[in-house]
């Protein structure tokens, strides 16, 4: 069981390689091709962490807790969107849905932000298309109640959640966690930024 006790904005789209070129100044993307509105991948979590402080002060990456919290928007199934997914509802390796959902395309790269079904609080992409970032260290969950839950203090990896383009369904559910260290930049890791509420 988890609190949040503070509000905060979350980006409605992952963070684009139009946006992370403004700021950093390049774009590391495999997936250039497919334009500045489709996300930045290829960013490890050491650089999307300079590229939250190079926003300026609130800017930050969100929480594991934060982050499941937005993905829901309220709902308790598997999915956003109910507990069956396929390649209609997000980009994703369509040949592998969950639930009931039907066999489907596999895109085999990223897409433009933005092109499916949003959830219940206006958030695109929190399934598929890259695997985001989240600030915590991966570790084991407490199993007393908390509140503002940060992760472990230190630890190997960093938490990524949402699946990517090359995942299969059951990676990309609002629960599903993964992790990898903060120096691995592979082409279906990205991120999306929060920002405090004052």
């Amino acid at each position: 069981e988890v609190t949040l006790s503070q509000g905060f904005y979350m980006g409605k789209y992952e963070i684009t390689q139009g946006q992370w070129q403004a700021i950093m100044g390049s774009n590391p993307a495999k997936f250039n091709a497919v334009g500045k509105d489709a996300p930045v991948e290829r960013v490890s979590w050491i650089a999307a962490w300079q590229f939250c402080n190079n926003l300026g002060t609130g800017f930050r990456l969100p929480t594991e807790a934060e982050w499941e919290y937005a993905c829901r928007a309220g709902t308790t199934a598997a999915f956003c969107y109910g507990n069956d997914l396929d390649a209609s509802l997000a980009n994703f390796d369509g040949g592998h849905p969950y639930g009931k959902g039907e066999i489907g395309l596999f895109r085999e790269s990223t897409v433009v932000v933005g092109q499916f079904k949003p959830n219940a609080w206006g958030l695109y992409d929190m399934h598929g298309n890259v695997r985001e970032w989240c600030a915590d260290w991966y570790g084991i969950y407490p199993t007393a109640p908390v509140t503002d839950p940060t992760g472990p203090a230190s630890g190997s990896y960093r938490v990524l959640r949402g699946g990517s383009w090359y995942t299969n369904g059951w990676r990309c559910r609002s629960a599903c966690r993964g992790r990898v260290g903060t120096s691995v930049s592979y082409d279906d890791l990205g991120f999306r930024v929060i920002k405090i509420l004052p």
